[in-house]
């Protein structure tokens, strides 16, 4: 692992540096399988407390696309998923939106609960109930008890720490109006999830204003925690891409290759142990500079269901996917939301869970042959 100098000096170098960058990115991967998983994205409630300046996500009551979904149709979708071969379940929704919405309030009363993380370990233990496929929690901040409670239900969680600039929290900027999205918040969740060995999967988003030297901040933060608890499975490195209806419509893409040249650092200064991830639906065609820049694994995707985060954005065909890597010189495998490494160790796994993850999975901690379905989509 390289130091923080170093990692700020290379993400500010010069763009010819990019190639060696890149070279010894490639050198310090792993060499294991890139990995990917098939996933049935549900969004249990677009409502949302935060006015993130990127997000095309959140709604407010009465908007177009607000919604929270009934158990039934959390039930319908996971079933739907599992027929055509998805093992994840992962659930994105707003934070807190009972702390600013009282028909969300009167929703949670009428389904027996007072918030939606408790509504969310309901949906999520029903998905376990009625289907085969396994939940992974987006819920936002969390405490230490809401922590433990979805760690019963869940295979692994996560929580993007996006950014750890406090400037963003300024007028104007991204988070300007996004109360949980104080970066010390964000981070004592996740060191929270370590304190609890929950596999976790967090992450940055480039472009929503942060300087480069901010985004080897952040990496160093996520850094910091995998080392003192071990639990950080995956680093997404997301960029930002401008929408019509968002604040930040006509604020500037970052360039691929400042994608690339993050995606590469974050490698160099992350534990080997960690996969480093980009979304392949918001950079189609150029799969292979991602691998050369020491990205190992390609995320979630859906055989049904849209990215709600992107929803511009198709997923990639997996047969695509599968080519692009493998004409690298990589193997390509399915994983389940909980990767290989912490799938074989108890104390990173609810009791009641563990027997759902060894029916699915080979002495490699990988989804069975048997049981992948990629090649019919």
């Amino acid at each position: 692992m390289i130091t923080h100098d170093e990692a700020t000096r290379l993400i500010e170098a010069p763009a010819e540096a990019l190639p060696e960058l890149l070279a010894r990115a490639t050198t310090a991967r792993a060499r294991k399988p890139v990995t990917f998983s098939k996933k049935v994205f549900v969004p249990l409630t677009t409502l949302c407390r935060d006015y993130c300046g990127y997000c095309t996500f959140r709604r407010d009551p009465g908007e177009p696309g607000a919604h929270t979904m009934s158990p039934e149709e959390v039930v319908a979708l996971a079933q739907a998923g599992a027929r055509l071969g998805a093992k994840e379940a992962l659930f994105s929704l707003g934070d807190k939106p009972e702390a600013l919405f009282p028909s969300h309030r009167e929703f949670l009363r009428r389904h027996g609960h007072r918030t939606t993380v408790s509504y969310l370990r309901a949906t999520c233990a029903l998905t376990l109930a009625e289907s085969s496929l396994l939940p992974h929690a987006n819920p936002g901040l969390m405490t230490e008890h809401d922590l433990a409670a979805l760690r019963e239900v869940n295979v692994s969680m996560g929580l993007m720490l996006e950014t750890v600039s406090e400037r963003l929290l300024g007028e104007g900027e991204a988070h300007h109006r996004a109360p949980d999205k104080v970066p010390a918040r964000r981070l004592k969740t996740i060191a929270l999830a370590g304190k609890l060995n929950i596999p976790f999967t967090t992450g940055i988003l480039i472009g929503i204003g942060e300087t480069r030297a901010e985004r080897v901040d952040a990496l160093a933060a996520i850094r910091d925690l995998a080392e003192r608890y071990g639990h950080v499975q995956e680093v997404i490195v997301q960029n930002f891409r401008a929408k019509p209806r968002i604040p930040m419509r006509d604020r500037p893409e970052p360039s691929f290759d400042d994608l690339v040249r993050t995606v590469a650092v974050a490698r160099l200064m992350l534990p080997e142990s960690v996969s480093v991830q980009a979304p392949p639906n918001l950079s189609p065609t150029v799969y292979p500079r991602l691998l050369a820049a020491g990205l190992d694994d390609w995320g979630g995707i859906s055989p049904l269901t849209l990215d709600h985060i992107n929803p511009e954005k198709p997923w990639p065909l997996i047969p695509d996917l599968r080519r692009a890597t493998e004409g690298e010189g990589y193997a390509f495998r399915e994983r389940l939301a909980i990767y290989p490494a912490y799938a074989s160790r108890a104390e990173f796994l609810d009791e009641s869970l563990r027997p759902r993850v060894a029916s699915l999975t080979d002495a490699d901690s990988l989804v069975k042959e048997s049981h992948e379905h990629w090649r019919r989509w």
